[in-house]
């Protein structure tokens, strides 16, 4: 079979998903051939995932016929055939829908084949003296052998149709004692590490991802992110996404001096360890950050506005922000008002209308609540549609309102009356009290998480729930 020369570099999809087929550009004349086998700018345009690889292996079998796999490896690979021509066989045996799924084809140095984590790989010599490469992003050890899956190739399910019977192929014993589909574990995906699982979004968080045993809730005594330890002594090549749900978040007592040290120690020091985690194993990180990264002085705040904090809390929190963009993979969720399952604004107004206490609440800082649950969703709904990485606004839907509209509504709900909760301006709340500087708008501009296709809900309809419980 002859090469043919100067194709375009093309892509194919294949029935597994996230195995892609490119058809490899190779220049040659009468003295043989070159080709760019991996070319990352070009690849990455086509949609190749930049999965950082960091060895390249090379298979060299002597005779056709020789027959290897069916193994899935814990990492990614980047498969071609340097001489020679094989048919190559892939079963997903990842854990999901389309476990068992399988694609076959024929490759020489012309094509090369991308294979996710957890899909099996195999191959079948149909010419001497063949190379067959592999690039992935893992170190191989033999301390990584135990996450292999392995499937035996003459598989009833899988029904491989081998060119040359295995009967009379060259197979290790090794890949002849391999189980059958049936008695397969399949692969469990890489895991997703929420901190702060302890607070209000990462209480919510545990509710969104309740049935999914790949993802790790780490309190601030399973995770400190102060310590350099809690960075040092996981295995991070098994996680795929770190979401960052914790923070340093009490405003005022961060404008004293021992606040100061540690809204900058968590909201700052620590996000840039883990972001530098994140960046060196091509992690995804998911940020929490907050209203409080702008002045108010906006109507509304859309995500590309300049950052112009007023007190420590939002200073480290734009801080945090600048740390996180530098990551090729993150999410930035920056939200406003956050209510969950905790200590928060309409708990205590609901617990004053029960009490009979008329309250006075600020009325001309103006913004929208935030349900955790609707923050929780809007975080797994980027992840899962891998939607666009950068910042986006979250918050709930509905007419802005000051903190004294809210609290009325809160009375109403409760079955007291909205006219026991006087307004009066922040300046007046907070006279006499040692207090951080707070932004007087702070709407933020949904249009971007909107554009994703996530439409949060509307605030009364979620204080309402609430309040109901």
């Amino acid at each position: 079979m002859s090469i043919e020369f100067s194709k375009s570099l093309t892509t194919t999809t294949t029935p597994i998903p996230g195995v892609v087929l490119y058809q490899l550009p190779v220049h040659g004349d009468n003295r043989g051939w070159f080709k760019e086998n991996w070319q990352r700018e070009k690849m990455m345009a086509l949609g190749l995932p930049d999965f950082l690889p960091v060895q390249n292996n090379i298979s060299f079998n002597a005779k056709a016929g020789t027959t290897r796999g069916i193994h899935a490896e814990p990492w990614d690979k980047f498969i071609s055939v340097a001489s020679g021509r094989i048919f190559g066989a892939w079963v997903d045996l990842r854990e999901g829908d389309s476990f068992g799924a399988v694609f076959t084809t024929v490759m020489d140095p012309s094509h090369a084949i991308f294979i996710p984590r957890g899909v099996g790989n195999a191959f079948q010599t149909l010419e001497d003296s063949t190379a067959y490469t592999y690039l992935v992003n893992d170190h191989w050890s033999a301390d990584a052998q135990d996450q292999y899956t392995f499937l035996n190739l003459a598989d009833e399910k899988a029904a491989i149709d081998w060119p040359i019977p295995l009967d009379q192929a060259e197979l290790s014993l090794k890949d002849e004692s391999h189980p059958r589909l049936s008695k397969v574990k399949p692969m469990m995906p890489k895991k997703i590490l929420v901190l702060g699982a302890d607070g209000q979004l990462g209480k919510a968080l545990r509710e969104a991802y309740h049935d999914n045993t790949s993802v790790e809730f780490a309190t601030r005594s399973d995770f400190d992110l102060g310590a350099q330890a809690s960075y040092t002594r996981r295995k991070w090549k098994n996680y795929s996404t770190v979401i960052n749900a914790a923070a340093f978040t009490a405003v005022d007592a961060a404008e004293t001096a021992e606040g100061r040290k540690t809204a900058w120690a968590i909201n700052v020091t620590a996000v840039a360890r883990l972001a530098a985690v994140c960046a060196h194993h091509g992690i995804t990180l998911v940020h929490v950050s907050s209203d409080y990264v702008f002045d108010g002085s906006q109507e509304w705040h859309a995500e590309d506005e300049e950052l112009t904090p007023l007190g420590v809390y939002g200073q480290t929190k734009a801080a945090g922000e600048a740390v996180v963009a530098v990551i090729p993979r993150h999410y930035i969720v920056r939200t406003s008002w956050v209510i969950g399952e905790g200590k928060n604004f309409v708990r205590t107004m609901a617990s004053l209308a029960r009490q009979g206490i008329a309250p006075t609440v600020v009325n001309d800082q103006i913004g929208r609540l935030s349900f955790a649950q609707d923050i929780a969703a809007g975080i797994l709904h980027l992840l899962q549609t891998g939607a666009d990485f950068g910042v986006y606004n979250l918050t709930n839907t509905g007419e802005p309102q000051s903190w004294a509209d809210i609290a009325a509504d809160i009375y109403e709900l409760s079955g007291a009356s909205r006219d026991h909760v006087t307004g009066v301006s922040t300046q007046v709340y907070f006279e006499g009290k040692p207090a951080a500087p707070r932004p007087m708008n702070s709407v933020l501009d949904l249009s971007r998480i909107k554009a994703t296709g996530f439409i949060p809900a509307h605030s009364q309809q979620r204080l309402t729930e609430y309040l109901a419980k």
